[in-house]
């Protein structure tokens, strides 16, 4: 890589590949250069709107285009891991929009697929590479022993069976879109669960549309996690130790503030303000990573993102018992 901006070419014309090319703007370590979608019409629309210069009328043909330095995939969430597969079959480094797939099956397929090809592969997981989040894993020391992590997620949705939130074909429900982040949040601070617990309540079309989860680990912390698409939370985080705790201010996985409360002492305050929607931390991380010659993220690696995805799979498979 040289020291010119990344190339980005962007899979998928829905929200978030909107707020990404918006958030672009905000940073010179890359620019967007191509959209694609399924739909010529689409991607026209989404290039004008967001004056990208080239637009594609297939997947193929971004994952193809040699003016392209790496494809952020944003589309539903059942089509990750086949347009994953695809930019990486062309040899372009990927970032693919959380969750990183379905399942831990075609997560660890696409890993696999990555590593074998040397090239550079990451989890969109956002909330990593916010300023507030970098300086909250740095006092989890100051924590001593850990105890509980509490987390959630909750957005109102209209009904309706065909927002993909609620269609079972495009991937929906609370726990995939909603709830990978106190998932992602838990795994951050006490890693992967031994035990899983979980209990859903169903949307109308047959999708959960709550999740209640509870994890234990190994050294005896507990993470208890909620998200629903049936309402509006909180979407709060907090981090207990033996020697304090972390309040964060809601939506956490969002640029946000947060309080350090000690157990003996005075609290701390510390607030953060951003730019945007907070995704443009990712880009330059990105950025620094592939002209490093990197092809994995220490703060999102490739196996902690296999074990959020398993952890997943577990809980799905908790509310099924």
């Amino acid at each position: 890589m040289t020291d010119k901006p990344l190339r980005w070419g962007i899979m998928g014309t829905g929200l978030i590949a909107g707020a990404f090319a918006e958030d672009l703007k905000l940073t010179d370590s890359g620019v967007v250069t191509a959209v694609g979608s399924r739909a010529a019409e689409s991607a026209e629309r989404f290039a004008d709107q967001h004056r990208v210069p080239t637009r594609h009328g297939s997947y193929e043909a971004l994952a193809n285009d040699p003016d392209v330095d790496i494809v952020y995939v944003a589309t539903p969430h059942p089509l990750h891991h086949g347009n994953a597969r695809l930019a990486l079959e062309a040899g372009k480094p990927v970032l693919v929009e959380k969750p990183f797939t379905m399942n831990a099956e075609e997560a660890r397929d696409l890993v696999d697929l990555a590593r074998g090809k040397n090239l550079f592969l990451m989890e969109a997981m956002w909330t990593r590479f916010l300023p507030h989040i970098r300086h909250v894993r740095e006092l989890l020391p100051s924590l001593g022993r850990m105890v509980t992590v509490a987390a959630d997620h909750g957005q109102w949705f209209a009904e309706d069976a065909a927002f993909r939130l609620f269609a079972p074909e495009l991937g929906g429900g609370a726990l995939l879109d909603l709830g990978i982040y106190p998932v992602s949040f838990a795994s951050m601070v006490l890693g992967t669960p031994d035990r899983v617990a979980a209990m859903a309540t169903p949307a109308f079309t047959g999708v959960d549309a709550q999740m209640s989860m509870l994890f234990g680990y190994p050294g005896g912390a507990q993470a208890v996690l909620t998200c629903t698409l049936s309402a509006l939370s909180p979407t709060t985080a907090s981090i207990v130790g033996t020697d304090g705790r972390i309040e964060i201010d809601g939506p956490f996985y969002a640029p946000a503030s947060f309080t350090f409360v000690p157990r003996e002492g005075e609290p701390s305050r510390h607030e953060y303000r951003d730019e945007g929607r907070g995704l443009r931390h990712q880009a330059d991380e990105v950025a620094r990573l592939l002209a490093a010659g990197e092809t994995e993220s220490s703060l999102m690696p490739l196996g902690e993102t296999v074990s959020i995805m398993t952890t997943m799979d577990e809980v799905l498979a908790a509310t099924r018992t």
